[in-house]
């Protein structure tokens, strides 16, 4: 018996029930090819993945060790995360504002 992970994803609420895509979509479907291995298809799926997960891995580090200039560090790599979040999410948006 194989277990198919994308079977037990949530869905997005927001695209099921409003039919646009919030700025989270595809972050689950792009987690799973960064674990599969194909990081090209994971980055273009969610490009905001990877500095997110380099935020997180930076807080995680902050929180034992204690660094000298961690607190702009941690906004510098919030900015950015937030940047192509949001950035991507208009890129993504493009297409569907251009028919309006």
């Amino acid at each position: 018996m194989c277990l198919n992970a994308q079977e037990y994803m949530l869905p997005c609420l927001s695209k099921k029930w409003l039919g646009i895509e919030c700025p989270g979509c595809g972050m689950q479907r792009a987690l799973y090819l960064l674990y599969k291995g194909d990081f090209v298809a994971s980055f273009q799926m969610y490009p905001a993945l990877y500095p997110a997960m380099v935020l997180l891995l930076f807080l995680g580090l902050s929180f034992f060790v204690k660094l000298k200039h961690a607190h702009t560090v941690k906004w510098g790599l919030f900015s950015i995360t937030m940047g192509t979040l949001i950035v991507s999410y208009m890129l993504k948006m493009l297409p569907l504002l251009l028919r309006l």
